[in-house]
């Protein structure tokens, strides 16, 4: 993973939102969306593996508002209709001619509101979908830690705030806890990815209120208003949402497709890009072909 700048800078919401792009600039855009904490570093393997795989895609991936170098959107609290409402002005600028969209964890719940508020998209991808409440998933415990943790640090000053936020033990802790991988070098990439790159938010109000977005919505919540096509790549050794939940959101959903990764926790993203890549390569091929068939 490299620290190569942006390749845009697109005007949204009183704000430049770095881009990275991968792929063609002329290719069918793919927007991916990150989860919480991460930036555009945490999809950019799976958007190189998309981009050689489909030499025709253009993969755009931001930074959300407020993390990596991304600035905080300015005078708005960063709930999670802020990032919905970014989400539709960044596909509106920087693929106005439509495309699909992905999101993982936090991301999915951006795209899903995204989706709800009348975002565009050929078809959507979800992975590690936030499908059940953040106290109901397999540890619900970590997750009330983790919730007293960010309420903690929400009444100290930026710079108390900011060292415990990004304390390198706490954040050793997280990556201990999603990885799944038993391969000594991946696992220690993963860590190293984390250590690098999950402590850059612009400024601690801003993490914080995105943090309570991220624990208090799911993406079933907005299923009824999501007609796209969709598929779903969970872990079957998920810590955030059970799998049971993620059959859940299959059904409420209009036209969906789940696929379990085995072995593989909340981070398919990095511990299994191959196989995602697969499955959202064949998603993508069959609904160019049902395409062509109703317009044939």
């Amino acid at each position: 993973m490299s620290d190569a700048p942006p390749d845009l800078l697109v005007d949204t919401l009183g704000m430049r939102t770095p881009v990275w792009r991968y792929g063609p600039p002329d290719g069918e855009p793919i927007v991916f969306v990150h989860g919480f904490r991460g930036d555009h570093h945490g999809l950019e393997g799976m958007a190189r593996a998309l981009a050689a795989r489909e030499p025709a895609s253009c993969v755009l991936v931001p930074d959300l508002p407020g993390f990596g170098v991304a600035p905080a959107v300015p005078g708005r609290i960063h709930d999670l209709d802020l990032f919905g409402a970014w989400l539709r002005a960044f596909v509106a600028a920087a693929a106005p001619g439509g495309g699909s969209i992905l999101g993982h964890s936090f991301g999915t719940l951006v795209v899903a509101n995204a989706l709800a508020q009348g975002l565009e998209a050929r078809s959507v991808t979800l992975v590690n979908p936030i499908s059940a409440p953040a106290l109901a998933g397999p540890k619900a415990a970590l997750t009330r830690l983790a919730i007293f943790y960010y309420w903690a640090a929400d009444h100290l000053p930026e710079g108390p705030a900011r060292a415990l936020l990004s304390h390198p033990v706490i954040v050793r802790v997280m990556s201990v806890v999603m990885a799944k991988t038993k391969d000594p070098a991946l696992r220690a990439w993963i860590h190293a990815q984390h250590d690098r790159y999950f402590s850059r938010f612009a400024d601690t109000r801003t993490l914080l209120q995105a943090f309570t977005a991220s624990v208090s919505h799911t993406v079933p919540e907005y299923a009824a208003r999501i007609a796209q096509s969709t598929l779903l790549i969970a872990g079957d050794r998920d810590d955030i949402t059970p799998l049971t939940a993620q059959l859940g959101l299959q059904r409420q959903l209009a036209d969906a497709r789940l696929r379990v990764l085995p072995g593989v926790g909340h981070l398919v993203h990095y511990e299994a890009v191959d196989a995602a890549i697969d499955e959202l390569a064949r998603f993508l091929h069959d609904r160019d072909t049902a395409g062509a068939g109703e317009h044939g």
